[in-house]
């Protein structure tokens, strides 16, 4: 449901457990949505994908400080240890799982529904740098420079909440994320603020069920399978350094993918050579953060450099990060050359819908309409990558194209012709009509333009 650009928002919260835990989510299968968010690379290459990036979120959840030494003591609370049968055990557990997701589900579709304008207002510098603000808080909380926590008294109340039995497993599942705050807080920030920005109810919802899924997958092991985890160390560590540093990478983005991309390029270069140096720098942050992991070891010999070598640690780390991924997405210098002259010379876009139409009308021609707005980095990606491909501009001549620009949402005129055209959730749209007036083709998400131009191929 976005673009390369947009998307490594969400594989930078994803990375904080997948980085760990798993290989690095590259290989996506091909479907698509649209938004315009935080939690967004994984989207533009299918929901499924996306919805597994949230699971793999929630799971890495589990894994830190604040929830993982917590698992035993739950699972023994609500009586899964004790239960008289598997089957017993797996329903208790399941039910404690149920309630996580009755907590964090709802936030979701709260999220959507009152996420209207959120998107709009990624264009004004003040929102933007509230949001970056907000993220570089929540990655400091990661790092230890304060603790988000509730008051010990509150957390020791929430605890004991319920007691045994299905009741209780359901309530203790309830305020599951609220005993986990410090740790569950910076990674719903990112999430929510995602959700806000699609406007999807069902997505929202699904993707908040996801995530409670995952975070609750450790505690049904153990309730149903008497697994026994291992000992919390320092691994758990590693977790939060790398959630840290996802964090404060994404507060940078925000930042970044507000500015005109004139201004990305200058600041980052497409060239191989500062690609690597981002590398060299990411590699020495990485080097530094696995000498802070080794030293909070037990017994560590070198535990006195902890502290040092993690504050040395997130410059390098975070600033590497960022000057590999802003590389990544830079389209390469052949890009607009290839395209004969940049985004201004690939398409000839109307802006009038009336004249579009009219057009559509007397020329008998097929109709090629994109939503897009100055906030949408997807809608961006799309005119700096997929627009000025030279097969997309070739079988795109056939069309009139019709360019809205969905930037404020708020315009009556805007909001007619996304109601029109049935865009009226996350951006970019791209719908395709045939000569006849009927519609063939529709995009909610980035398109590669492979893809793009093979679907204006079959339109006639």
């Amino acid at each position: 449901m976005n673009s390369p650009k947009t998307r490594t928002r969400f594989l930078a919260a994803a990375l904080a457990g997948a980085v760990v835990m798993l290989a690095p989510l590259t290989a996506f299968a091909d479907a698509g949505g649209s938004d315009t968010g935080a939690f967004q690379r994984a989207l533009a290459r299918g929901t499924v994908v996306a919805l597994g990036a949230c699971y793999v979120v929630g799971l890495a959840t589990s894994l830190t400080p604040c929830v993982y030494p917590m698992i035993a003591i739950t699972v023994s609370v609500f009586g899964a240890k004790e239960a008289r049968s598997r089957l017993q055990g797996t329903l208790l557990s399941l039910t404690f799982v149920l309630g996580i997701v009755c907590l964090f589900a709802p936030m979701g579709v709260a999220s959507a529904l009152t996420g209207k304008g959120f998107g709009s207002a990624l264009g004004n510098p003040w929102v933007v740098g509230v949001i970056a603000l907000v993220f570089l808080a929540v990655a400091a909380s990661l790092f230890g420079a304060f603790e988000m926590a509730l008051p010990q008294s509150f957390n020791n109340r929430l605890s004991s909440v319920g007691g045994s039995g299905y009741r209780g497993a359901l309530l203790l599942g309830l305020v599951c994320g609220l005993v986990a705050a410090p740790c569950v807080g910076p990674f719903l920030v990112g999430l929510l603020s995602w959700i806000a920005t699609t406007r999807n109810v069902a997505l929202g919802s699904a993707a908040m069920t996801f995530y409670g899924l995952g975070l609750g997958t450790l505690f049904f092991l153990v309730g149903t399978f008497a697994v026994n985890l291992p000992k919390a160390g320092a691994w758990m560590m590693g977790i939060k350094w790398v959630g840290g540093v996802a964090l404060a990478y994404m507060a940078l983005a925000y930042v970044r993918d507000a500015l005109p991309k004139e201004t990305v390029r200058e600041l980052a270069h497409p060239g191989t050579l500062y690609g690597a140096a981002g590398m060299v720098v990411l590699s020495v942050g990485l080097v530094l953060a696995g000498l802070h992991i080794a030293a909070e070891r037990r017994r560590s010999k070198i535990a006195h450099l902890s502290k040092p070598a993690k504050l040395a640690s997130i410059v390098p780390a975070v600033a590497g990060l960022f000057m590999v991924l802003t590389w990544w997405q830079i389209p390469g210098a052949g890009v607009a050359s290839a395209a004969g002259g940049g985004p201004a010379s690939m398409l000839e876009w109307e802006s009038n819908e009336a004249a579009a139409v009219a057009r559509v009308t007397s020329e008998h021609k097929p109709l090629f309409v994109d939503f897009g707005a100055s906030w949408c980095a997807a809608c961006k990606e799309l005119e700096e990558r997929t627009f000025p491909d030279p097969q997309v501009r070739a079988e795109g001549a056939r069309f009139v194209a019709l360019h809205v620009d969905a930037t404020d949402d708020d315009d009556p005129d805007v909001a007619r012709v996304r109601k029109k055209y049935g865009a009226t959730e996350g951006l970019p749209v791209i719908v395709l009509f045939a000569s006849d007036g009927s519609e063939a083709v529709r995009f909610n998400e980035f398109v590669e333009p492979a893809r793009l131009a093979a679907a204006l191929a079959k339109v006639q």
